[in-house]
């Protein structure tokens, strides 16, 4: 009997051959924090007695969530990170490199590896075929200190996604669709696994808007295979050595099968307060937005910035809608300086935010007033995420974000393409 791909990892990882619903300690591959866990991080991993990191070139901490540092606190909490990671060892990631997750894509994830992150959105290096999930800073800080963890083998959905995605349909448009037929829980511990020839056209950065919310339907984990296409992402990151083809075998036993035909989708929308709560862009042209958002670590990557400069090139934003860009990393803000893009953003009224988190977390750099709407490229839409309960988010691809940023309200974006 085959194994989908999360068995196939994890029994690698193990030494062992491992069935959905036993339970492994396996070594840890990667370890990481940021700014809002981390400190939360060390201090257990202080009163847990430990002297030292199993692998300190393999623990990471991410300045990215409250960058540069808006208020005394978190200036405090970063200089508690800055200091254990002098004394330890870790490796740093200062303000202005950009998002943990996005990072993880860029430098350090590969295909087979099992990495553990204190945030949820840990999964989007599963995009690259790695088993990356998100724990608590005490699993976390124990892993920093053992090199290892313990996790309960997750059963696996078969997401096949088969056909060709039509004009205004992204990624984020699939992964919102998907979230709204199975629910909020309904991959609960699960293992959603993308499949199917949509996928393998998909570039990495699609694939890793996927992986990144497959937690918003509860999953464990969000796989896609490793692929050709996976292994020229990571060349052309100079890590080319690290890749390997990795599936789920052919005749591997899923929980469950969910087919989905890329040509009937349109463009999706999330709105208030739930992310399962969706519907069709073109059934939301009544919803005036005050503010757009296009960053995050679902859609702040070079093809999102270029999707949006493509719709707004010489045109300007609604007077009364205020748009707000934020790049994912420093290496995806230069190349698209490099393309022009984030002039042509600029020019239609884009303001820039440096690469991090910015107005996701709603700590700074976007915060909602009081009854305000902003459609977001983000992956979470919950009372207060924006840093106001009174504002309401809607969550969109950035091809809608645009659209609607040009026009003052929820937009279909084939209408203006």
């Amino acid at each position: 009997m085959g194994r989908t791909l999360a068995e196939k990892i994890l029994s690698e990882k193990a030494g062992a051959d491992v069935r959905a619903g036993d339970i492994v300690v396996a070594p840890v591959d990667w370890a990481f924090a940021q700014d809002t866990t981390g400190p939360l991080t060390v201090r257990q991993f202080q009163s847990g007695g430990f002297e030292g990191l199993a692998h300190p070139g393999h623990t990471i901490f991410f300045l990215d969530h409250a960058v540069p540092s808006p208020r005394r606190e978190y200036a405090n909490e970063h200089a508690v990170i800055r200091d254990f990671v002098r004394r330890t060892g870790a490796v740093l990631s200062e303000v202005g490199e950009g998002i943990c997750h996005q990072l993880m894509a860029e430098r350090y994830a590969a295909p087979g590896e099992l990495i553990v992150g204190a945030d949820s959105h840990t999964v989007t290096a599963g995009a690259l075929g790695s088993f990356a999930t998100g724990m608590g800073s005490t699993d976390v800080a124990v892993a920093m200190a053992l090199g290892q963890t313990w996790l309960r083998v997750p059963e696996a959905f078969r997401v096949q996604v088969t056909g060709a995605m039509g004009k205004g349909v992204y990624a984020k448009d699939v992964i919102l669709h998907l979230i709204g037929l199975i629910g909020a829980d309904g991959a609960t511990y699960k293992s959603l696994e993308f499949m199917g020839e949509t996928i393998d056209r998909m570039s990495i950065s699609e694939r890793l808007t996927l992986s990144n919310m497959a937690v918003e339907a509860g999953a464990k984990v969000g796989l896609c295979p490793s692929d050709e296409t996976t292994g020229a992402y990571l060349a052309s990151h100079g890590r080319g050595g690290s890749h390997r083809l990795l599936a789920a075998d052919a005749d591997a036993v899923f929980e469950r099968t969910i087919e989905i035909a890329a040509a009937d989708l349109e463009p999706t929308v999330s709105r208030p307060h739930t992310v399962d709560n969706t519907a069709l862009a073109r059934d939301l042209t009544g919803v005036k937005v005050q503010q757009a958002f296009i960053g995050t670590c679902t859609n702040g990557r070079f093809d999102d910035i270029a999707i949006a400069a493509g719709i707004l090139a010489g045109r300007k934003r609604h007077p009364s809608t205020r748009l707000i860009v934020g790049p994912a990393s420093k290496e995806v803000l230069l190349a698209a300086m490099e393309a022009g893009y984030i002039r042509t953003l600029v020019e239609a009224g884009a303001v820039l935010v440096p690469p991090g988190c910015a107005g996701c977390l709603g700590v700074h750099q976007g915060v909602l007033a009081d009854g305000e709407i902003c459609v977001s490229t983000a992956n979470r839409n919950f009372v207060g995420r924006m840093g106001n309960p009174e504002g309401f988010i809607y969550l969109a691809s950035p091809a809608t974000v645009a659209a609607s940023a040009l026009t003052g309200h929820i937009t279909d974006p084939r209408e203006v393409l």
